[in-house]
């Protein structure tokens, strides 16, 4: 990675733990991340900034027609960020205002890719599914022999479509990317302020940032 350093020797080293020390010492408190760091990094977005690069990509998604849904861009970005976060559909819906909205967001994460296990457990065999659905049967019909609701089953068809639709790919990566910019700036954020200076310092070399 850009800017990482991995040199073995001991007045580099020196050199780094100064640099170092120097840094946390103009961290104020525990949370505050101070000017030294943002110019070793970067721009350290927070997660508002980065929700609203997102919602830019989500703007463009739905202006091009890839996307058919009742929530707005910025939705669509706090539902990524949210989704990353390690947020269930209910709690994203919470966080958008409407916990009625879960199965709506449960279906925009879908488009999305943004997949659980649970999206593709089935209670029936994949391949016999989609077999059913290009063999010309109703929804209905389909539905019956696998033993379940016809609501479940075009669930369960939403997911295997978007699975393989690529169209929306393009614009995926690009959140994707942003998604990693953020996490790479709050792994840097939580190196610095996860302990007290002197723990702080004894941080392994992998994470020792190259500011020369």
């Amino acid at each position: 990675m850009p800017g990482m350093y991995f040199g073995n020797s001991t007045m580099q080293d020196d050199n780094r733990k100064s640099q170092l020390f120097q840094l946390f010492t103009n961290i104020s408190g525990k949370t505050k991340i101070v000017e030294p760091m943002k110019k070793i990094h970067g721009t350290l977005r927070d997660r508002e900034a980065v929700e609203r690069e997102i919602a830019l990509v989500m703007r463009e998604i739905l202006e091009q027609g890839l996307f058919k849904t009742k929530l707005k861009p910025i939705q669509l970005a706090k539902l990524v960020s949210a989704y990353y976060a390690g947020k269930n559909d209910t709690e994203i819906a919470r966080e958008l205002g409407d916990e009625k909205l879960s199965k709506t967001v449960a279906r925009a994460r879908v488009r999305l890719k943004l997949f659980r296990d649970l999206d593709f457990r089935m209670p029936f065999d994949r391949e016999k599914m989609e077999e059913l659905l290009d063999s010309g049967k109703t929804m209905k019909e389909i539905s019956d022999e696998l033993g379940v609701s016809p609501s479940t089953l075009r669930e369960y068809r939403h997911v295997i479509e978007q699975r393989d639709d690529e169209s929306i790919d393009p614009y995926l990566e690009r959140i994707k990317d942003v998604m990693e910019d953020r996490d790479l700036s709050e792994q840097m954020t939580r190196s610095a302020t996860k302990d007290s200076l002197g723990e702080s310092i004894d941080i392994t070399e992998a994470e020792l940032i190259d500011v020369t």
